[in-house]
């Protein structure tokens, strides 16, 4: 079943990738993606993003590097802990968000046009 599900997410990784580079987000490699989505809506500690990407601290934290760089991301104080930083969506990284959902919101029309709606349920 992996294997069978592998392919779709493949096509659907493409289309994405895709839709951000016409779109000027030609930057983002599938890696520092992964970790980005998993980025909170209020914000994420870096811990929180390794163990939700299931990657090292030290990767998340390169990882967060590059984004905030390209600025896709930034690092901001924890309003609950003065020690600690929160990673956030930065307005660049909402623009790209918005051409990703749109492109995946389009591709599940698709399935569900081809395998039904009680299919993609």
């Amino acid at each position: 079943m992996d294997l069978l599900l592998h392919v779709p997410h493949l096509e659907l990784e493409h289309r994405v990738f895709a839709a951000l580079a016409e779109a000027g987000f030609d930057d983002v490699t599938p890696a520092q993606a992964r970790l980005f989505q998993r980025v909170a809506p209020h914000g994420s500690r870096l811990a929180e993003l390794a163990e939700a990407a299931q990657v090292t601290r030290q990767t998340a934290g390169f990882l967060v590097d590059q984004l905030e760089r390209a600025g896709y991301v930034e690092r901001t104080a924890d309003p609950t802990d003065a020690r600690a930083r929160l990673v956030r969506v930065a307005e660049r990284g909402l623009a790209a968000g918005v051409v990703a959902r749109a492109v995946v919101a389009e591709v599940e029309g698709e399935w569900t046009a081809h395998l039904g709606q009680r299919r993609m349920a």
